[in-house]
This record gives structure tokens, sequence and C-alpha cells, in this order.
């Protein structure tokens, strides 16, 4: 097993410390049968994006707005993990999905650049619009005063 790490990295050199989150643990669903009953496996992790002393101010305003609808009315983030039958493997889980959505939050939003069609893309579709004007026209039925 990997020496246990104290902080965790994300993108853009932010650095969460373990100590910035908070781990409850209750009895859950799950795999584990009558084991379910009586361990305490089920993983809440807590981690207060409002609050947190370790973001800057621009990266908490980046997070506030990307979470906001899985933050709770107090600005925190709130994860359960409760898949794995022990402890100690929904709290790897819960990490790796807190890792995950704060990265994906703070990737930079890319900006649309606006194209245009080519001149060959253009001509094409205009060339097509004749031709199928020219075969509904030959469909028409004529009358004699042509």
């Amino acid at each position: 097993m990997a020496p246990r790490e104290e902080a965790i990295r994300l993108a853009q050199g932010v650095i969460v410390p373990l100590c910035a989150l908070a781990f409850e643990f209750s009895r859950g669903g799950g795999p584990g049968g009558q084991n379910v009953n009586k361990v305490s496996s089920r993983v809440t992790l807590r981690f207060d994006v409002a609050g947190a002393a370790c973001l800057t101010e621009a990266v908490r305003a980046r997070l506030l707005a990307a979470l906001r609808p899985r933050l709770t009315a107090a600005g925190e983030l709130v994860l359960h993990a409760g898949e794995h039958r022990t402890q100690a493997r929904n709290r790897e889980a819960a990490l790796e999905r807190f890792t995950r959505l704060l990265c994906a939050a703070l990737a930079p939003v890319k900006t649309r650049r606006p194209t245009r069609p080519t001149r060959a893309s253009v001509e094409r579709r205009i060339g097509a619009r004749r031709r199928r004007a020219a075969v509904k026209k030959s469909r028409k039925r004529t009358t004699g005063e042509d």
C-alpha cells in the first residue's frame, strides 16, 4: 500500500490538506450481508468550499460557481461512498470522487471560436438546392399556356 498523503493535489497547483475534509462514518446499504448491519462502512465526505482557508479567492469563486448544484446552502460539498465492504475502500472511493469532481470544476472552459463555412461547402449546398429545385420543377404539371 502506498504511503498516506497529507494533502490532495488538484489542477492548477491547488492543494487541499486532508485536515480540511471532514469524514463521517455510518452503516449503509450495499454489499456485505449481515456485516452491513453491524459495521459503519459508509463514508460521508464534507468539504466547506465557502470557508476553506486553503483556497484562494479566485479558486473559491470558480468552485462555488461550477459546483453550485452540488453544494448545500452553507456552501459545503457533501459526497457519499458506500459501494465497498470496507470503510477504508469507501474512504478511498470518496477521495477519488472528490478529486475528480474538483479537477473537473477547475478545468478551464473552452471558449467557442466562431467559424465560417468554406466557399466549397457553400457552393455544394447551393448547387444541391438548385438540383433539387430542378427536380421538383420537372414534376410540375404543365399547362397549355407555355
